[in-house]
């Protein structure tokens, strides 16, 4: 359970059981007031853990504080899959456009906003907009292992929704590092659960 929120202990990706390997939720404080917005799930190929051996006997709060640590996540080349529950509800247009300011930035930081990322992030934008999501709707979010593709898909009420694929690449790498960039990610919660479960993964 995340937040009074069941999360399955693992997901079945293409015939494989990807296990949960952390989950948190995004939220913000108001006046002294949790305002609660998702719950996630980040369920990863467990032979993620052969490409982090370097980090074998640090700490879950020295990886926590680790951006190299989260960046070797982000490109270790395994399935990755996040389930991203919503609490408070929100329109697709909002959620479409946090989005797409995160990714934007962390790419015009990095000189990558062509042309081609802008049409990719107004394509994701386009397909978030005339949604409304009520509470536990389920946005997915798919990065194969073997693509710099990801698949995002949307269930609304129990019913699932249209999927939209993301074929550009860099577009993709922020995406992934928006809920799994370490200390800039969008859930400090999420990124200290995943710290402290691939720590224990990594001493077995």
């Amino acid at each position: 359970m995340v937040d009074e929120i069941p999360f399955p202990s693992q997901f079945m990706v293409n015939n494989k059981p990807l296990p949960l390997m952390g989950h948190g939720i995004t939220d913000i404080e108001i006046h002294f007031l949790q305002i609660k917005f998702t719950a996630i799930g980040v369920y990863l190929d467990p032979e993620i853990v052969t490409h982090l051996q370097q980090w074998k006997g640090k700490t879950g709060e020295e990886l926590t504080e680790n951006d190299e640590f989260f960046e070797a996540i982000v490109n270790a080349p395994v399935d990755k899959f996040l389930r991203v529950v919503v609490i408070k509800e929100i329109k697709g247009s909002q959620y479409g456009v946090q989005l797409e300011s995160a990714i934007r930035d962390r790419l015009a930081e990095v000189d990558k906003y062509e042309e081609d990322e802008e049409e990719a992030l107004e394509k994701i934008v386009e397909f978030f907009q005339s949604k409304y999501f009520k509470k536990d709707s389920v946005i997915t979010y798919y990065f194969p292992a073997t693509s710099g593709s990801a698949k995002i898909s949307c269930t609304i009420e129990g019913k699932e929704d249209l999927k939209i694929e993301v074929e550009n690449a860099n577009v993709v790498e922020m995406m992934k590092k928006w809920y799994l960039g370490g200390t800039r990610g969008v859930s400090p919660t999420t990124i200290s659960s995943l710290a402290n479960n691939i720590c224990v993964e990594l001493s077995k």
